[in-house]
């Protein structure tokens, strides 16, 4: 389901009157195209006699963001599927005491369930930003632009991803599983906002950029 379909499908159906595919599912899909550049890069410097010395480190981060990319790509499937279990649960009837208690246990596992998907993805995102760190100098200068695109997509697709988490936790009953996710994200954040403006910064410089 929309991976192996065209684009326009998957914008269309966005687009449409549809609650699926939504914003949790398109944050995994930036992601995914933060992930796709960080790959570029590295397929541009791998094989290069010039980056030989750090061609060893370069293929790590080829190998991880790839891994990473294939598992946003699925959580970007994820997303829509256990959104459904979400309105199915609160379709169910409530006309007795007995009705009204199944009903409100199905819709509190449903928003656990639909939380993981952005949540996984927003930790992907943050593994994507890491790896375009070390690429600001072993990565092929020639694309040193696609490095600062790629991070500010996996900054942007983290911080939708960790949106669409809070609009499930505000629904979500148990108080120690709410503290836990968002102390858990915190310093994730935290970091992605530096790394954001490091690699934003050093970009900007090596480019000469004077619109940015």
């Amino acid at each position: 389901m929309y991976i192996d379909e065209p684009l326009k499908k998957y914008l269309d159906e966005t687009a449409s009157g549809s609650s699926t595919p939504g914003g949790g599912s398109v944050a995994a899909l930036a992601g995914a195209l933060g992930a796709a550049l960080t790959s570029m890069v590295c397929n541009f410097t791998v094989g290069k006699k010039k980056y030989a010395d750090v061609e060893a480190d370069v293929e790590k981060i080829l190998s991880e963001v790839e891994d990473i990319r294939s598992e946003l790509l699925d959580l970007m499937v994820k997303d829509t599927q256990v959104y459904g279990q979400v309105t199915d649960a609160y379709k169910m009837p409530k006309d007795t005491p007995e009705e009204k208690a199944s009903r409100t246990a199905a819709i509190q596992e449903a928003l656990k369930m639909a939380m993981q998907a952005p949540l996984e993805a927003a930790i992907c995102c943050h593994k994507v930003l890491k790896l375009n760190i070390p690429l600001l100098e072993k990565g092929n200068q020639n694309l040193i632009s696609d490095v600062g695109v790629a991070v500010l997509l996996a900054e942007a697709a983290m911080r939708a991803a960790v949106m669409n988490v809070e609009i499930n936790l505000s629904y979500i009953k148990d108080k120690e599983l709410v503290d836990k996710t968002r102390e858990m994200l915190r310093p994730l954040l935290d970091e992605a906002s530096k790394i954001r403006v490091e690699v934003y910064k050093e970009v900007n410089n090596a480019i000469g950029a004077e619109l940015s």
